[in-house]
């Protein structure tokens, strides 16, 4: 609301001429100038803490001016109509009171980061019950690791296919579609694998691949929507609350689902997970929109805040694939998420054999202390937003933010991976095993914040291209794994991926940028 507007609101003149009144409890005196009358007085200003002021409130010509001495020193109030702005747009996240009524209201684009937090946690927690199902599974069909491997892996074989597709479709038609697509398409895949485990694994394969489908489009349609949404200095927590949804989605999944296969058997688990998406539809096709522009309730001092930062207002229609390809940031952030993926998707995918196997955990425990790196990952995350938006506030380059926290999320694993084969306890295997996936989140805030960063516009397309290789790295890590071990130890497979981390600390650090390079 204006100045002028607020206070016109709240002080409203129009006695006789000569006269004295006494409004909202101070008195004001009217007299009249040439073609006008005036009132002068005291009044309150009650908007950013109560200061008190020498006021004029002046009719001329039907239109009313007001001008106001006032002491608050952290705000100052101008004679024009613009919005009030402020430092840092986060504040504008608080709750507030419409103009019209006394109702709070919550800002819209939270609302949309939410309802992106709570897809990503369904997400994973379909993704996730098959690392605990699988256990179950494979006793009562007689797999061995090579063929868990597989069953594991084919998730990826259709998450693959959908990576640069569901980016450009994100792009070009908008957000709103793909990601309710992939949620309805996903739900389904989840809640037919246990049909078709029974009917036989060429059948398991294609559901599993279906489901990859699904998932494959969400954080493609997730970028693009909330590289509309959400202002550059919220870039970085509002990205880490939403990955944190699949941590929480990991964590969701591992603890219930030991619970469930234990009572219910485990086809339970992705017949209850599974359905949980019909529900999370109906409210995303109710209050959900691609972009601000679309959304007839936005308030528009919002609006304003949001589009103010928006690099472009039109629609991608093309995609400039040689332009792309030809930037090594690109290609940086192509071979840092191959790096990064191959760690955390074994860890995604393994983690409650690992337990089972080494540590000697039941179902249940594996399921149970399996949650504990993710509940740190989702803490961490967010931890790692803040400090990233923070630095970016006090005026470090977005560069070297994005270089110090993907480095953190490269060496922190590195380093307590290879801390595994040190240890002679499943508590400490287990803190290990928190601390890495716990640093690991920090690149939340380094190269899956870069997408947006260097090509604003064309967020969805890159997410779509970097991700198919951190997909790979997940086709052909989570497979290998099942070989290394069948060959081979443990330990071979946290060689593996420490190594490749640190490959990806180096390229990262020598060719990314927090710049925008692509308009």
């Amino acid at each position: 609301m204006t100045a002028k507007s607020f206070l016109l609101s709240h002080y409203s003149c129009s006695p006789p001429k000569n006269c004295n009144s006494n409004i909202r409890g101070r008195n004001f005196s009217y007299y009249t100038t040439g073609n006008g009358m005036e009132c002068r007085g005291a009044f309150r200003l009650f908007q950013f803490g109560s200061r008190y002021g020498e006021g004029l409130v002046r009719r001329n010509n039907d239109s009313w001016k007001a001008w106001a001495d006032v002491k608050s020193k952290p705000f100052k109030i101008a004679e024009s109509s613009e919005s009030l702005k402020f430092e840092d747009p986060i504040s504008d996240a608080l709750l507030r009171k419409k103009e019209d009524g006394d109702s709070l209201e919550f800002p819209k684009r939270w609302v949309i980061v939410l309802l992106c937090f709570s897809a990503f946690l369904l997400c994973n927690m379909d993704r996730v019950n098959m690392s605990i199902a699988i256990l179950p599974m494979a006793s009562e069909y007689h797999w061995g690791p090579t063929t868990v491997g597989l069953i594991q892996s084919s998730f990826f074989w259709g998450y693959l296919l959908t990576q640069i597709a569901g980016g450009i479709w994100a792009d070009t038609v908008g957000g709103k579609a793909v990601l309710g697509f992939g949620v309805v398409w996903w739900s389904v895949a989840t809640v037919l694998t246990p049909i078709a485990a029974k009917l036989g694994l060429p059948f398991l394969f294609v559901v599993r691949a279906f489901m990859g489908i699904g998932e494959g489009v969400a954080m493609p349609a997730m970028n693009n929507i909330l590289s509309k949404w959400v202002p550059v200095s919220e870039r970085s927590r509002s990205l880490a609350l939403v990955y944190s949804g699949m941590y929480l989605g990991s964590v969701t999944g591992l603890a219930f689902s030991p619970l469930l296969i234990h009572n219910f058997g485990w086809p339970s688990v992705f017949f209850s997970f599974g359905s949980l998406g019909t529900v999370w539809f109906a409210v995303w096709l109710n209050k959900a929109y691609s972009s601000p522009l679309d959304d007839p309730e936005l308030r528009p001092e919002e609006k304003k805040l949001i589009l103010s930062s928006s690099v472009s207002k039109e629609p991608v229609k093309s995609i400039p694939w040689k332009l792309i390809l030809s930037k090594p940031p690109v290609w940086a952030l192509i071979v840092s998420h191959f790096c990064h993926n191959w760690g955390t998707f074994i860890l995604l995918t393994w983690m409650p054999t690992y337990y089972h196997q080494v540590l000697k955990f039941n179902l249940t425990e594996s399921g149970l202390f399996a949650v504990l790196p993710w509940l740190t990952m989702a803490i961490s995350a967010n931890i790692g937003g803040w400090i990233a938006d923070s630095l970016v506030r006090k005026g470090v380059s977005v560069t070297v933010v994005r270089k110090i926290m993907q480095t953190i999320g490269f060496l922190g694993p590195a380093f307590f991976l290879t801390q595994l084969s040190h240890v002679d306890s499943p508590a400490m295997a287990v803190l290990c095993m928190s601390c890495s996936q716990g640093s690991d989140a920090f690149s939340q805030s380094g190269l899956y914040s870069n997408h947006q960063d260097i090509a604003p516009r064309y967020s969805g397309v890159l997410l779509g291209l970097s991700n198919t290789a951190g997909v790979l790295a997940g086709v052909f890590g989570t497979a290998a794994t099942g070989y290394i071990l069948q060959h081979g130890s443990w330990d071979d497979v946290f060689k593996v991926s420490v190594g490749l981390y640190l490959v990806g600390t180096v390229v990262w650090n020598a060719f990314s940028t927090g710049e925008k390079i692509i308009d």
